[in-house]
């Protein structure tokens, strides 16, 4: 039992996540964490009963640093959650991976708080409750996806496997990021406002009267 309590919950974390920044997603065992630890496998699960509420805690870690002001007008808050977001998953190797496995299971605390400031901005912007969880998954679901690809295209990059046009640098992901945000975003703000949101679940054809 000494050797379980050696280790503090945040000692884990903060190994895990140097593991994650150092070897990638795929080398993040809890064989190799333990071992790193110096612990037995079994000793860690004194600290979290499996591997994907690990993952959550490494993901709530990675994300520490997307805290924002809170006020200011709904469009603002929403570039600003999403461009710290982008700047926190890119922070670290896989990270957009591994957040976005733990928001899929349900495992970030902070995940869940993104997603309800951005369903705020979204009942802000004028549409309709019942679409505004919608509407912030989907914002969230763009900077997860493009994050991801992004993080990917990195390694290829680093790895002389693409060539110098298609090179991430070269093909400016900041500004194609801003874009589609900003397409997004004005998507938001047309639907609240230009057909008004009544309620219908996007995609499903409405029955003509």
């Amino acid at each position: 039992m000494q050797q379980v309590r050696r280790h503090a919950r945040s000692d884990v974390v903060d190994k895990a996540a140097q593991l994650l920044d150092d070897y990638g997603i795929a080398d993040l065992t809890m064989r190799r964490l333990a071992r790193e630890l110096g612990l037995t496998p079994g000793a860690l699960y004194w600290h979290f009963a499996d591997k994907q509420a690990l993952l959550g805690a490494v993901a709530d870690r990675i994300l520490a640093s997307t805290a924002t002001a809170q006020d200011g007008p709904w469009v603002q808050r929403v570039h600003l959650i999403c461009t710290g977001l982008r700047n926190a998953l890119l922070s670290t190797t896989d990270g957009a991976e591994l957040v976005s496995a733990s928001f899929a299971a349900g495992k970030s605390e902070l995940m869940t708080e993104l997603l309800d400031r951005l369903t705020a901005a979204a009942a802000e912007a004028g549409i309709d409750s019942s679409h505004a969880d919608l509407a912030a998954r989907s914002v969230l679901y763009y900077v997860l996806g493009f994050t991801a690809d992004e993080q990917s295209r990195l390694q290829w990059d680093a790895a002389g496997a693409l060539p110098e046009t298609q090179s991430v640098m070269a093909t400016d992901p900041n500004g194609r990021f801003a874009f589609g945000l900003r397409l997004l975003v004005d998507g938001m703000a047309a639907h609240a406002s230009g057909s008004g949101d009544q309620g219908v679940d996007p995609g499903v054809a409405v029955p003509a009267p």
